[in-house]
């Protein structure tokens, strides 16, 4: 059957780049990173979180190397590359299962392996996975003449599957070790090699084998190889993102940095965005973060202060089976990204923040979830709390607080301090505005201290200070808020701003004493 489409199709789950090319898909064109990576190096690593469009990325590359030219009129390698040299390429990927069980791993790999072996008219002579794929990569530049590309996609997914179980995870990680370690003794027969997934297991993890990798994840000039940028909404998809307010597109779906100034949009957000024309959380509806929530928790780390965090090299790389630090899970996995980086005298330091609107509201609605309240009341008072910021109803937002408050039992306070009674009620706080939606800053730094809070919504801006009655006296937060100028700041923008200072007692669980000013 024939079908009459005016205009391409949106290439919604595609990791197919020939089918993508063959069947009329839109396609922001990549192959200049292909080309760039292909003249200056040889083996490279690349981290990107889910559904960043790595898989097509290696596709592109299979395709390229494999010589199919047809498939590239009009892109950037179609008069750059050589298209008369082809290579033969082992494309390895572990996106297509999950993996609980020990036998999950070695039938994918065996299932694999055995493809490229038939191919290649190759009978199996060993029993162990690296010897296998040892003696394919030898063959196949035996055969061929030219040395092998090899592609991996989604690594690590073997491990990230099964980090409820450490057992389980050391159990795969090992296994890939001596997997990944081969691509370095088969050196002599690989012409390029490239690793994709979400993270980078470190020190005597996963890596120790395999050490000649170039790591490209933070490296400005590939900042954009996954994702999309403003110019590619403005030329690919200009038919397709006409009549959508620019700035909420922005607000809601760009924002994710690695090492360049130049923020880069989550293409499936984008691709769902453009079919369906409403603003939803698309990528993070695919898997809520139950191990990072969890992980959390465990290490009662403050919520308020993942947005705003300054991580080292070392906190980033710190990922291994047991021993995860939750800025780096939250990074890696696309939580948090880089909103800037500062060359410090011990080495680089890089500021973390929420990407955007999708992340930042729809992980803390996650973590207001962990509260003992029934879901359709949680929604209720998301919405009661956003009439109450739009409206400017200050008597409206203490009882808000209050309500949120009282509804804590007991034992949850006891089991989260969170080092303090105010972080913890600033945490709480932090999480109970972004849920909303609104832009929200903790501890903002100003030139005579930090605001505990601020949070922007619908044109006004609420300034917060937070003390435990038992401890500061009575008045003391509004004092603090006029004394050092917190709100100095946003003055002059044309919107109203709010004190609001809230004091809360140890031995209630609640708001002591609420007070406002308009600043």
């Amino acid at each position: 059957m024939q079908f009459n489409r005016s205009r391409p199709r949106l290439p919604i789950g595609i990791q197919s780049f020939r089918k993508l090319r063959e069947e009329d898909y839109y396609y922001v064109d990549k192959t200049g990173f292909a080309l760039q990576l292909i003249r200056e190096g040889t083996h490279y690593f690349l981290a990107r979180p889910r559904r960043f469009g790595k898989s097509l990325f290696l596709s592109m590359l299979r395709d390229l190397f494999e010589g199919r030219r047809e498939l590239f009129n009009g892109l950037q390698a179609q008069q750059r590359w050589d298209w008369s040299v082809r290579y033969p390429v082992v494309l390895l990927s572990f996106g297509r299962r999950s993996y609980f069980k020990p036998e999950h791993i070695e039938r994918t790999l065996a299932a694999q392996l055995q493809g490229y072996e038939q191919r290649a008219n190759l009978r199996p002579i060993f029993e162990s996975l690296p010897e296998r794929l040892a003696n394919l990569l030898g063959n196949l530049h035996e055969q061929t003449g030219r040395r092998v590309v090899v592609l991996v996609d989604e690594y690590d997914k073997p491990i990230l599957d099964a980090l409820g179980d450490p057992g389980m995870a050391r159990a795969n990680r090992d296994l890939l070790r001596g997997l990944y370690s081969v691509i370095k003794d088969c050196d002599e027969h690989v012409q390029f090699c490239l690793l994709t997934g979400v993270s980078k297991f470190s020190g005597v993890g996963l890596f120790s084998g395999l050490n000649n990798l170039e790591d490209i994840t933070l490296d400005p000039t590939f900042s954009s190889i996954c994702g999309f940028t403003e110019a590619d909404l403005d030329s690919v998809f200009a038919d397709r993102i006409e009549g959508l307010d620019r700035e909420r597109v922005r607000e809601w779906y760009r924002g994710y940095g690695w090492g360049a100034a130049e923020r880069v949009y989550n293409p499936f957000d984008v691709l769902l965005l453009l079919k369906r024309r409403t603003f939803q959380p698309w990528w993070y509806e695919m898997a809520t973060p139950t191990f990072l929530i969890d992980l959390l928790a465990e290490k009662q780390f403050p919520w308020h202060r993942l947005d705003g965090l300054l991580a080292s090299d070392e906190v980033l790389s710190r990922f291994d089976v047991g021993d995860i630090a939750p800025e780096a899970l939250a990074f890696q996995s696309g939580y948090l990204t880089i909103v800037e980086r500062r060359d410090l005298d011990d080495g680089p330091a890089y500021g973390l923040g929420f990407p955007n609107r999708e992340v930042r509201q729809s992980l803390n609605r996650a973590l207001l979830a962990t509260l003992p309240s029934a879901d359709g009341e949680r929604e209720a008072e998301r919405r009661r709390l956003s009439e109450v910021l739009k409206t400017g109803d200050i008597a409206g937002l203490e009882n808000r607080l209050r309500s949120l408050l009282a509804g804590i039992p007991y034992q949850w306070h006891c089991q989260n301090p969170m080092g303090s009674f105010e972080g913890w009620y600033a945490s709480l706080l932090y999480a109970y505005f972004a849920a909303t939606g609104a832009e929200v800053r903790a501890e903002e730094s100003g030139s005579l201290g930090r605001a505990d809070l601020c949070v922007r919504a619908f044109q006004r801006v609420y300034v917060f200070e937070f003390k435990m009655r038992e401890r500061a006296g009575a008045e003391a937060a509004m004092a603090q808020l006029k004394t050092r100028g917190y709100a100095d700041r946003y003055r002059g923008r044309g919107e109203p701003v709010h004190l609001v200072a809230v004091e809360f007692s140890a031995k209630t669980r609640n708001v002591t004493r609420f007070e406002t000013e308009l600043a």
